[in-house]
């Protein structure tokens, strides 16, 4: 599978930039609040190479919440507060390409959107995951294809 598009995630920057057609997008970001890291069970960001594996959510509503997955037919709304770093509007499940993070897949590490939106580029929250505001991972999603590159650093 060609890949067409890479995304650059700096974890120290809060940024996803992604470079397309010779151009670039930059994108602020949230990753794990355990920091960087590949153990399973670390509820950490998994550093290095990786691709899109799979992409989740298509004709999803912006912030429609997701479990295991699937849509629940639940929608989160700006200002209602949910406890945990939710699943929202689209997953973009990754796959590591590297010897130290071949588990990443197995670990369910997405780029996903979040109802914790007003967090996001400011403090680093997640279980693992790599997490946007809604609209910005609507945006994404349309523009990267299953095979795309991820580095993490």
């Amino acid at each position: 599978m060609k890949s067409e598009n890479l995304m650059i995630i700096n974890s120290s920057q809060f940024s996803l930039t992604l470079i397309r057609n010779g151009e670039s997008l930059i994108f602020p970001v949230s990753c794990a609040k355990n920091g960087l890291g590949e153990k399973s069970g670390s509820n950490k960001t998994p550093r290095g190479m990786h691709r899109i594996y799979k992409k989740i959510g298509k004709d999803a509503r912006i912030g429609e919440v997701f479990v295991s997955r699937k849509k629940t037919g639940n929608v989160w709304r700006q200002g209602v507060d949910f406890t945990e770093n939710s699943i929202l509007t689209r997953i973009l499940w990754l796959d590591g390409c590297d010897k130290n993070n071949a588990n990443t897949k197995s670990r369910y590490i997405y780029i996903h959107g979040t109802n914790r939106e007003n967090d996001v580029a400011k403090i680093h929250f997640s279980h693992g995951c790599v997490v946007m505001k809604n609209d910005d991972v609507a945006r994404l999603f349309d523009l990267v294809r299953a095979g795309d590159y991820v580095f993490i650093y």
